[in-house]
């Protein structure tokens, strides 16, 4: 792997820390709080790439299994993976790796506003479906709920994470157009 690549994984990891470490908003009757993490993720794969956004997120994961306080509150360590939120941790390496391989796929061959859109419609699909794919029947198994009432329960964050899409699409589609960064 080049210098730039290691660079760039770890310029990322330490942006998916600053994101974790703006306090999170706790949810009354959730065990999973709104974080910002999840644009981390989609930033890191619509701009890297499938290998590289997944290495960040790996990165980010590794540090906080080795019990750095990089995740959102100021926890780390393994225990956290075992919490309800820990499919949800898990799921950001997967979107990221599924965000960058849409990424490249559809942005790349697109110009204008549906270049934009494939941005968006990556992070959507990486950085939401993803994402829930691995949280939600973690999130069930831990609080020993039903995997439609924890699907339920976190359809409150959905929203927020459409925006969170938005804003992502948006941010990697205008630094491609100065400064081309997925690997072709």
């Amino acid at each position: 792997m080049k210098s730039s690549n290691t660079v760039l994984i770890a310029l990322f990891a330490a942006l998916i820390v600053v994101l974790s470490l703006i306090p999170p908003i706790p949810l009354p009757a959730i065990p999973v709080p709104i974080t910002l993490q999840t644009l981390g993720a989609m930033l890191a794969g619509a701009m890297l790439g499938p290998l590289r956004g997944a290495l960040a997120c790996l990165l980010y994961l590794a540090l906080a299994a080795i019990g750095l306080p990089v995740l959102p509150g100021g926890r780390g360590g393994l225990g956290a993976f075992f919490g309800p939120t820990g499919g949800f941790l898990v799921g950001l390496v997967a979107g990221a790796c599924v965000t960058g391989w849409l990424a490249r796929r559809l942005a790349a061959r697109a110009r204008g506003a549906a270049q934009a859109a494939a941005y968006v419609l990556a992070c959507v699909v990486g950085g939401i479906l993803v994402v829930y794919a691995f949280g939600v029947p973690w999130l069930a198994v831990v609080t020993k709920m039903e995997l439609a009432k924890a699907a339920l329960a976190v359809a409150v964050f959905l929203p927020g994470d459409v925006a969170k899409a938005l804003v992502a699409g948006w941010v990697a589609w205008r630094v491609e157009r100065v400064w081309p960064m997925l690997e072709r």
